[in-house]
């Protein structure tokens, strides 16, 4: 017969509850028993039933003001343990208030005071010994259970070790083996799970232990040895393969089952953590206003997260995508319910938008995200790309310091440096903007980085298409070579700069090496399982308009100056002239009549280093 959950509930708490009488009455008599060596006199035997039900009526009733009964057995911890103890130790201290004011009643002969102390020590120890038991009868018995997939969690460090204490409650994974690097920590058992030993047995556990999913639970470990174990979990016919994120994506910082992920291509991109000071910009941004525009696309979007991480008491995501920012504002209000989140559907673009908007909300920080970015689509629509990527950045900027906004932030791109595209001009001619601001209360900067790698529009996302429809994938050049970063540490870098920056600076981020294209497709390849150019062929397309085959951080005029933060480095960008000034003034009016020729030319007079289309 099936009970309710209703029913099952009273039935574990009467079985709870007697376990527990049994226990307070089992240590009483003991105690009496040691007491008196086991031979107790006729003046307390007689009467011995009275101090054994007052003990039941004063402990059990204590237990239930502690709340016991209210832990689960399966899952109890140190915290519930030592409430536990303390339930028991309030009880026996009422019990010795109980007997010292009725000793000399006469109700019953008076209790010697040694047996309150014998008895409060074997409670204390059965009470906190049938609960340890029975959670590792338990655990012993469900590890070895079949109730989820068999999993091999590799990373016995803090990570690991609550990630297996998660998946305790969590039917879908069964933990059957652990692998660290660490030889100290080889033959450690952490929560019933004996380490085997480090990476390289992976392959020989998975056919030991009948693994069928591996997670890696290794936040702060370099892409390489992210690459190894994903390559050796694949290697041994391991399709379920998850990860604990990197640190830099980790919201709440509290490792659970659900912050589990499949493993993405991104997470093999060859290049070291970034590190950045997050009691420094929690201090900066904790309890401030936060702007950003541009909210609903890949970097916006990951902006508005880690502000929101970082304290933000406010924050006000712009963007001109209204889909775009009903998505945002549904992940944001999940992730972050107790926060103030206004999303609001503006335009860059108009100037009396953007003012009315700062006043109403008078931002402390403001990052700047929306533009234009696709190169070869600006190629052909370079008025568009002016109004929004050099006019945009004026209103805001201009909106910024007008209310007094502590810091300004250009969010720029590695195409702005000897720009030889639309998109790239534009963007150089926006850092010129800013370097030129003048205020007194707000620190104007531009932070320049390279490709975000798994954002909107991405060469990885596109390269992901093509092997998951298994068609040929496509490379522009064999030497085409870029910079790549992870969405959140080109974010968490930009906060850093937005800390530390001064106005005026362009703040380029540590991109690490560049990667060559064709290589990062045929690691895309490889990620599927798949052999390049024998299951997938790489096909050549040539170069598109406006790209380069290499890109650069600086240029040879800018050189570079070192920063407190060494992932951080100042381009040196010389401040525009008045005539410049006044030339982008006519810019801006020819870009509103939608004269690409004429605008295509200001473009070449106003950045020597652009050619452009005739």
């Amino acid at each position: 017969m099936l009970l309710s959950p209703r029913l099952r509930r009273w039935r574990g708490l009467l079985f709870r509850m007697g376990i527990d009488t049994a226990i307070v009455l089992a240590s009483m008599l003991i105690a009496y028993w040691l007491r008196f060596e086991f031979r107790i006199p006729p003046q307390y035997s007689s009467d011995i039933w009275r101090p054994l039900l007052l003990a039941v009526a004063v402990k059990i009733p204590i237990f239930f003001a502690f709340r016991i009964y209210r832990f689960s057995w399966r899952n109890i911890g140190l915290g519930e343990l030592a409430q536990t103890a303390m339930a028991c130790i309030s009880a026996t201290a009422i019990l010795a208030a109980i007997e010292l004011v009725f000793r000399d009643v006469g109700y019953w002969t008076a209790m010697p005071r040694s047996i309150l102390g014998i008895d409060l020590a074997i409670c204390l120890l059965a009470l906190l010994g049938i609960r340890i038991s029975r959670r590792l009868i338990l655990h012993t018995f469900s590890s070895t259970r079949t109730r989820g997939k068999r999993t091999l969690v590799v990373g016995a460090g803090d990570a690991g070790s609550e990630l297996i204490r998660a998946l305790e409650r969590d039917d879908g994974y069964a933990v059957v083996g652990l692998l660290d690097d660490d030889s100290d920590k080889k033959g450690l058992v952490f929560r019933g799970v004996a380490v085997a030993g480090n990476r390289q047995l992976l392959p020989r556990e998975v056919e030991r232990l009948h693994v069928e999913s591996v997670l890696i639970a290794m936040p702060s470990a370099p892409p390489s040895v992210i690459r190894e174990t994903i390559q050796l979990a694949r290697g041994a016919g391991i399709q379920d393969v998850k990860i604990i994120p990197q640190l830099a994506e980790l919201y709440t910082g509290i490792v659970t089952a659900s912050v589990l992920r499949d493993v993405r291509p991104e997470d093999v991109l060859q290049r070291e953590p970034v590190r950045v000071d997050s009691g420094e910009i929690s201090r900066y941004i904790t309890g401030r206003i936060a702007l950003v525009t541009g909210a609903a696309g890949s970097i916006g979007t990951e902006l508005c997260r880690q502000l929101l991480r970082f304290g933000a008491s406010r924050l006000i995501a712009l963007d001109f995508n209204e889909t775009g920012l009903f998505y945002l504002e549904s992940d944001l209000c999940q992730r972050f319910p107790d926060r103030d989140i206004r999303v609001m559907v503006a335009d860059v673009r108009d100037a009396e938008q953007m003012a009315r908007i700062f006043d109403q909300e008078r931002p402390y920080a403001v990052y700047h995200a929306a533009a234009y970015k696709h190169v070869p689509m600006m190629e052909a629509f370079p008025c568009e790309a002016v109004k929004t990527n050099v006019g945009g950045t004026g209103n805001v900027l201009q909106a910024a310091c007008d209310v007094k906004a502590d810091a300004f932030v250009l969010i720029s791109t590695d195409k702005a440096v000897a720009p030889t595209s639309v998109m790239g001009t534009t963007k150089r001619m926006a850092e010129l903007l800013v370097r030129n601001q003048q205020s007194q209360r707000t620190r104007c900067m531009t932070v320049r980085f390279g490709n975000v790698i798994g954002s909107r529009g991405s060469v990885l996302k596109t390269f992901q298409d093509q092997v998951e429809a298994r068609q040929p994938v496509t490379v522009t050049h064999p030497d085409m070579e870029r910079f790549f970063m992870v969405t959140s540490e080109a974010v968490q870098l930009v906060l850093q700069a937005s800390v530390l920056g001064k106005s005026g600076q362009v703040l380029v981020l540590d991109m690490g090496k560049p990667v060559r294209i064709v290589e990062l497709a045929e690691d895309v390849i490889r990620f599927y399982g798949l052999k390049p150019n024998i299951d997938l062929p790489i096909v050549y397309t040539g170069i598109r308009p406006g790209e380069k085959l290499f890109e650069e951080l600086f240029t040879t005029e800018e050189g570079s100056e070192a920063t407190s933060h060494k992932q951080l480095t100042i381009a040196r960008l010389e401040k525009p002239t008045p005539e410049w000034l006044a030339d982008l003034s006519q810019l801006m009016i020819d870009a509103k009549r939608g004269d690409d020729a004429v605008v295509l030319r200001s473009l070449r007079d106003l950045v020597p280093q652009f050619e452009g289309r005739e």
